[in-house]
C-alpha cells in the first residue's frame, strides 16, 4: 500500500509540472507513454498465442502527431482507415490467415494509439487555458476517479461489480470513484475560473464540467475493465512493472485513454 502511495504522488507530481509545460514536451512525453502502453498491449497479445501485425500502427503513430498538429483532427480518420487497410491486407495474405489475428492486429490502434492521438491534438487548442483545461480533464477525472474506487472499493465494497472480468471491483468501489471523477471535473473547473478570468468565455460552464466528469467517469472505468478483460484473457496480472505497485504503463493509462475519447468528443460537439 505505502508504496503504491509513493508511486502515485511522484507520478501525479511529474503530470502536473508535464500539462504546465505543454508544447513539446507534452507531445513528446504522451507520445511515449503511448508508445509504451502499445508495446505492451502487443506483448501481451502475442503471450496470448496471437500473431498481432503491429508495424502499420507504429507507423501511424509516428505519423499522427505532426498531422494531428499541423492539419485538421478529421485527417485521424483518413489515417485510421489506411492503417486497418494495411493491417488487414497483411494479415490475408499470411500463409495461414486467421480472422483473430486481424482483431488482435486492430484492438491496440484503437484502444491504445486512437486515444493517444486525442491526447496529443489537444495541444493544437487556442487558448492556452482551453487547453490546459482540458488536459486537467481527463488526468484529473481519470486519476480521482480511480483513487477513490480503489480506497473505497478496499474499504467498503462486499457486492462485485464484473467477477468474471475483474473479482477485485466492487459496486461500492465503482459508485466511489464515480462520484471522485464527477468531485474531480468540478474541482477543475472552479480552478480555472479562478485562475484564468480573461478566458471564462472559452472555458466549459459548470454544468458542462460535471457532465464531463459523470461520463468521462463511466468511460474511464470501462477502459479500466476492457484492460481487466485483456490481462485475464492473456493470463498476466500486469502489463509489465515500470511502476512499483501500479503495474505497466498500460495499467496506468487504461482509464485515461478511455477518458481522452469522451473529451475528445467535447471538442468536436462544442468547440
Amino acid at each position: 500500500m505505502l508504496q503504491r502511495v509513493i508511486t502515485g504522488v511522484i507520478m501525479f507530481a511529474a503530470l502536473i509540472l508535464i500539462v504546465g509545460l505543454g508544447g513539446w514536451v507534452f507531445a513528446l512525453v504522451a507520445a511515449l507513454a503511448t508508445c509504451v502502453a502499445m508495446r505492451e498491449m502487443y506483448h501481451a497479445l502475442t503471450l496470448a498465442g496471437h500473431r498481432p501485425v503491429q508495424w502499420p500502427t507504429w507507423v501511424g503513430m509516428a505519423a499522427a502527431i505532426p498531422l494531428l498538429l499541423t492539419y485538421s483532427y478529421n485527417t485521424i480518420v483518413l489515417l485510421l482507415l489506411s492503417i486497418c487497410f494495411i493491417t488487414f491486407t497483411r494479415v490475408i495474405f499470411r500463409s495461414e490467415p486467421k480472422f483473430v489475428d486481424a482483431l488482435m492486429s486492430v484492438t491496440p490502434l484503437l484502444t491504445v494509439t486512437l486515444p493517444g492521438m486525442f491526447l496529443i491534438s489537444i495541444l493544437s487548442i487556442e487558448p492556452k487555458a482551453l487547453q490546459i483545461t482540458l488536459h486537467a480533464l481527463i488526468f484529473v477525472v481519470s486519476i480521482l476517479g480511480d483513487t477513490l474506487a480503489y480506497f473505497i472499493g478496499s474499504r467498503l465494497g462486499s457486492r462485485k461489480l464484473c467477477p468474471s472480468v475483474s473479482p477485485k471491483k466492487t459496486v461500492a468501489g465503482a459508485a466511489g470513484g464515480l462520484a471522485g471523477s464527477l468531485l474531480g471535473a468540478i474541482l477543475v473547473g472552479v480552478i480555472t475560473y479562478a485562475a484564468a478570468p480573461a478566458a471564462r468565455d472559452a472555458l466549459p460552464s459548470l454544468p458542462v464540467y460535471g457532465i464531463i466528469g459523470l461520463v468521462g467517469g463511466l468511460a474511464g472505468q470501462v477502459g479500466d475493465l476492457f484492460a481487466s478483460l485483456v490481462k485475464r484473457h492473456c493470463d498476466i496480472k500486469d502489463f509489465s512493472g515500470i511502476f512499483p505497485g501500479h503495474g505497466g504503463m498500460m495499467d496506468r493509462m487504461d482509464s485515461i485513454l478511455f477518458v481522452s475519447l469522451v473529451v475528445f468528443c467535447y471538442r468536436i460537439l462544442c468547440l
